[in-house]
């Protein structure tokens, strides 16, 4: 069984892409926290690459930015290639099927707006 579940924070604004056959792509970055601290009493975060397809691509792209929370239902694919001096790497992507919009920073920023709170 293939199947990834993950929630966190976009590291960029989505951009769609239009490829052949007139599909829809965007690949986003989520920052995701560890549940436990690192030795200086810090949590890390792990840095996973997204493939959107198609409707989620839209969807994701139109309503969503950097720093909103999302949660990415998928699966894990793995591909490889070889650089310009024949050594082979493999990339694991994460394959959303599904994207729930958790928080969305800029109604969090209009909140703040409206309570008189700046942001740092």
């Amino acid at each position: 069984m293939n199947n990834v579940i993950l929630v966190g924070r976009l590291t960029s604004d989505p951009e769609i892409v239009e490829i052949e056959h007139n599909k829809k792509v965007t690949t986003v970055i989520l920052a995701v926290n560890r549940n436990f601290k690192n030795i200086e009493g810090l949590y890390e975060s792990d840095f996973v690459r997204c493939i959107l397809w198609n409707n989620i691509a839209a969807t994701t792209t139109e309503y969503c930015h950097i720093g909103d929370v999302v949660g990415i239902k998928g699966r894990l694919q793995t591909s490889r290639y070889e650089d310009e001096n024949g050594k082979t790497h493999y990339v694991t992507d994460v394959i959303a099927e599904r994207v729930t919009f958790l928080s969305n920073s800029k109604k969090n920023e209009k909140k703040d707006e409206i309570a008189g709170l700046e942001k740092e």
